[in-house]
């Protein structure tokens, strides 16, 4: 099944940094070539390609038919920094990463929050100052398509929960990382999906999939780490939550291995109206 704009039925996605499109564009005909969705991923190196190379990309997705989301920069940016100079430089690059956003018409887009434990003796500061950022940055553009925040390094889902509910008149949501959760927010030592679950009940919009073991980000194919799958999807299942999917594989063995655990639990998959995959059609070697 192919989406097409405005139609992401069936469609899950798979993470495209645009640093690797532009040193090989293999991979974007792998992903075309075998109807993949992509979420294309802005950074600070990509954000200084010329503006036609964006356009002739987006252009060459929208001619496969399918659909896009775009995830926002987050390196060295801190869209909650009590420092003047940070906060202008974050709002500045998510200025510029929104006006490059609206060449791909993405479905819908990822920020990070970017809470960090630095910040809690200056929660109400940091939310205030995020608050303004997100509002200002999403003002630019008046019909833009959802933001959905993911958490990072959060080690308690109730720090997010302020910021969503003051965004959430701008179409903000929340973005759950799996692999995130595990890691880096403690998921292996405080076992807390389900809080985290039952917490962001009312903001969960999307979920990023990976895998790894709990010591780091590792990036891992869905089903070859630690990460307590049945729980997740038992969870959603519960509180009848149907979020997007984006996959994030660091490479095309484990994007596979991710489809390979999406058609063996395609009960999962399919209650959140995503389409199973069949093996792949195309490949790739680089």
């Amino acid at each position: 099944m192919v989406a097409t704009k405005g139609d992401a039925l069936g469609t899950y996605f798979v993470n495209l940094p645009l640093r690797l499109v532009n040193k090989d564009a293999r991979y974007v005909q792998y992903l075309t070539g075998n109807n993949l969705a992509p979420e294309i991923g802005l950074d600070a190196l990509s954000l200084q390609y010329d503006i036609k190379w964006h356009k002739q990309l987006a252009a060459e997705l929208q001619q496969s038919g399918l659909s896009c989301s775009v995830h926002l920069p987050f390196m060295d940016l801190q869209p909650g920094s009590l420092d003047n100079l940070v906060l202008e430089a974050t709002r500045t690059r998510l200025r510029q990463a929104l006006d490059v956003a609206a060449v791909y018409q993405p479905t819908h887009m990822i920020g990070h929050a970017h809470f960090t434990p630095v910040y809690e003796e200056y929660f109400s500061q940091w939310l205030h100052r995020s608050v303004v950022t997100w509002t200002q940055i999403l003002d630019l553009w008046p019909d833009h398509p959802p933001l959905f925040l993911e958490n990072t390094c959060e080690q308690d889902p109730r720090l997010l929960t302020d910021l969503l509910f003051e965004l959430s008149v701008h179409e903000v949501g929340f973005c759950l990382d799996v692999g995130h959760w595990y890691c880096f927010g403690g998921g292996v030592r405080r076992a807390d999906l389900c809080h985290w679950l039952q917490t962001m009940n009312g903001f969960l919009r999307h979920v990023h999939l990976h895998d790894n073991e709990g010591d780091s980000d590792a990036h891992l194919g869905v089903g070859e780490g630690q990460i307590p799958w049945g729980e997740l999807f038992s969870g959603l299942e519960y509180l009848e939550l149907t979020p997007g999917v984006t996959l994030e594989p660091h490479c095309i063995e484990d994007l596979q291995t991710s489809q390979q655990f999406m058609r063996e639990n395609p009960s999962w998959f399919s209650r959140l109206g995503v389409k199973v995959p069949l093996p792949a059609t195309r490949g790739l070697e680089i």
